[in-house]
């Protein structure tokens, strides 16, 4: 019985010493000095790859307000009929075009809902530019009239009377590293660094496949295929309105003789610990690779999250 017992042992400490080598191995390099992975704190990411839509519906910060003379004032249905989708005819105001030509709609936008995510978060994203949702390409098939006749050829959104025509820009096409561990918890590093200032759709709860607008650029380097990883601090949820009311709840165990007590407001008068929240660990939740870069933001998409990511939190380049 006793040999059954310590062959169990032994087995369980072979298999634990080879799932700490899958981890400490899997991206290709030794775990990093000082940590003993495991698949909570390095877990295996699984990227999503974008697609067109995903290239070509994301929208964009432009800190430079676009040219509205060319917009779509109508369609083939028009009065009847104010949104336009695949294959349908919309009639385009203002000038330049020829046939064959094409054009992306874009469709400048405005946050009907004035609560703020993060403090600053308005002033944040109006120093940055403004935004723009894109809402389809259309091709040039007819200019004999006043106003030239285009097909929508590709639907992000429906095209409502209005919206803007750019000339259509082909994007670059994104290339992603091989599978790797995602470190949690990485110490802080000296790259490209900024912040979620908004969400496509102006969402709030973000995870894989949604998009978001960076306060960093082309000026700071970035460039399309660049990975940032999103990373939140303890302190944003003990001043987030909501979350920091966790931190006034209680958290002692009846039996417990000293409980511990939170900062800033250390309720316990008791001798128990005082947890400073600061000094909790930084933790990452998801990777984004950028999709689109102006001088001064970037486009990307979260292709890895492992929690919710917030508007607000930071982004550092990946150097991975």
């Amino acid at each position: 019985m006793k040999k059954t017992g310590l062959l169990l042992v032994l087995v369980l400490v072979l298999l634990a010493g080879a799932t700490a080598q899958d981890v400490s191995t899997a991206s290709g390099r030794e775990a990093p000095q000082g940590t003993l992975p495991t698949t909570v704190s390095f877990p295996t990411e699984r990227v999503q790859t974008p697609t067109y839509a995903d290239l070509y519906c994301s929208g964009f910060l432009s800190p430079k307000v676009l040219p509205n003379a060319n917009f779509v004032a109508g369609g083939l249905q028009t009065p009847s009929t104010t949104k336009f989708v695949n294959g349908d005819m919309v009639y385009l105001a203002g000038g330049g075009y020829q046939s064959g030509q094409e054009y992306t709609i874009v469709r400048e936008l405005q946050d009907v809902n004035e609560y703020q995510l993060f403090p600053g978060q308005h002033a944040a994203v109006k120093a940055s530019g403004q935004p723009y949702g894109e809402e389809a390409r259309v091709r040039i098939v007819d200019t004999r009239s006043k106003m030239a006749i285009a097909q929508i050829e590709f639907s992000c959104d429906p095209v409502n009377p209005g919206d803007f025509a750019v000339p259509f820009v082909e994007k670059q096409t994104v290339g992603f590293h091989p599978q790797i561990r995602f470190d949690r918890f990485l110490p802080r590093n000296n790259n490209v660094s900024g912040r979620i200032l908004m969400a496509k759709d102006f969402d709030s709860q973000l995870g894989t496949g949604l998009k978001v607008y960076l306060n960093v650029g082309s000026n700071q380097g970035v460039k399309v295929g660049d990975y940032f990883r999103a990373v939140r601090s303890y302190t944003a949820d003990l001043h987030d309105p909501v979350d920091s009311l966790s931190f006034k709840a209680s958290t002692s165990e009846d039996t417990q003789k000293k409980p511990p007590s939170i900062e800033p407001n250390f309720f316990n008068k008791t001798n128990g610990p005082k947890i400073h929240v600061a000094d909790l660990p930084r933790r990452s939740v998801g990777e984004i690779v950028v999709i689109g870069t102006t001088p001064t933001t970037s486009t990307g998409m979260i292709v890895f999250a492992v929690e919710d990511v917030h508007l607000g939190d930071g982004v550092e380049l990946d150097p991975q």
